[in-house]
């Protein structure tokens, strides 16, 4: 059965070798596998549970959500050519469910990471390019805004006297976002030097050199290369400033539903992936709690 199968991917689908050969690689595993659970087990006598056992049995041993996944495709494909051709007479794999992929959690920066990156002397208070890099980094890690949200800004939207932003995000949903003192004095920085040193071709808050509204690749650049002098972190993006703000509020006792109004998320469920629990958390939670702390 297994061998009209291969034959079939072969010469009726025209899939490459490779293809056939990681087929083949997955049903004799689970062939394996329940020759070895019962005497007289065959193909056609497989069952839903049986291929869950398997399921479980490769999670057992260490295999990725990602790997039991693709030779439960395989098994997939396998019978429903099965089924289609006569040779069985149901199909046992048809609404089993694979595992589910672990979600990694959200890379960020600490916090002596993000105080030694925005030092004021590491940054040429009179460079028009140093004072949007730093302003734009601050900005990202007080507020948590998300890339494009930081680019649609125009000088309008910013509040000094209320320190608060008027963001738009996806869908066009608006949401204000206050910001603090530090924030506050570095927008105003760097509107002297834009206005200064900057042709204004635009009401873009942020612009590059030309005058014109910076771009999101800009951005995306100019955050993965400073974050680059004070992390080795694999991804260095805008994206990972705002995980750094909702790590940093959370961990400075912010309540979940605040930090999600500050995101813009929708649910709470989106929110959710920030609450993992870092180690000072962990010490401070076992201070205050145990007996003998």
């Amino acid at each position: 059965m297994v061998e009209q199968f291969l034959n079939y991917l072969r010469y009726e689908r025209n899939r490459s070798e490779q293809t056939v050969i990681r087929y083949e690689k997955s049903l004799r595993i689970f062939q394996d596998y329940f020759t070895g659970v019962e005497e007289g087990l065959t193909w056609a006598s497989v069952d839903a549970d049986l291929i869950r056992g398997w399921i479980e049995s490769l999670m057992d041993k260490g295999f990725e959500a990602t790997s039991v996944n693709a030779d439960l495709a395989a098994l997939r494909t396998f019978f429903r050519f099965a089924l289609s051709r006569g040779l069985v007479d149901h199909d046992p794999a048809r609404h089993v469910i694979g595992p589910k992929k672990k979600k990694p959690l959200p890379q960020f920066l600490k916090e002596n990471e993000m105080e030694t990156l925005l030092d004021r002397t590491q940054w040429d208070d009179n460079k028009f390019k140093d004072v949007r890099a730093r302003t734009i980094i601050l900005l990202f890690y007080e507020t948590g805004l998300r890339r494009a949200e930081l680019q649609g800004l125009n000088d309008a939207d910013v509040d000094l006297a209320a320190m608060q932003l008027k963001v738009t995000g996806k869908r066009n949903k608006q949401r204000i976002v206050p910001f603090g003192e530090e924030l506050s004095e570095a927008l105003q920085h760097y509107m002297k030097v834009r206005d200064e040193q900057v042709p204004r071709l635009t009401e873009a808050l942020f612009v590059s050199e030309k005058g014109l509204r910076i771009t999101t690749s800009a951005i995306y650049v100019t955050v993965r290369e400073n974050l680059s002098k004070v992390c080795m972190l694999k991804k260095r993006s805008p994206h990972v400033l705002r995980h750094t703000f909702a790590t940093a509020m959370l961990n400075h006792d912010a309540g979940i539903e605040s930090v999600r109004q500050l995101l813009g998320h929708e649910s709470l469920d989106t929110t959710q992936i920030y609450a993992h629990t870092t180690f000072d958390q962990l010490k401070r939670v076992y201070k205050d709690a145990h007996p003998r702390g």
